[in-house]
């Protein structure tokens, strides 16, 4: 986990500082993990396998709309991936 600058100031910069650490490892790890949710349904579109790609991007799409609610990714950035990811999914069918 990273480290804060030392911090000069009152106490609640300090507290909101070690927060903000916290709080961004944690958005990149569920924004990794988005990533991977979409690296896995790309891969079954290229497999061709249409079963398994409607589970995995049912599973992404969950995901993606779970994080675009908490602010972690921007709503429409998640309206676009869902797009394009059902574009290529709807193709190998």
């Amino acid at each position: 986990m990273a480290t804060a600058k030392k911090i000069i100031g009152n106490p609640q910069a300090k507290k909101r500082a070690r927060q903000a650490i916290v709080s961004r490892s944690r958005n990149m790890s569920h924004a990794s993990e988005m990533r991977t949710y979409i690296k896995n349904v790309l891969k079954a579109v290229l497999e061709k396998n249409h079963k398994s790609a409607m589970e995995l991007f049912r599973a992404a799409t969950s995901k993606i709309h779970s994080l675009a609610g908490k602010g972690i990714i921007h709503r429409n950035k998640a309206a676009r991936l869902v797009s394009r990811l059902n574009t290529k999914v709807k193709a190998i069918k």
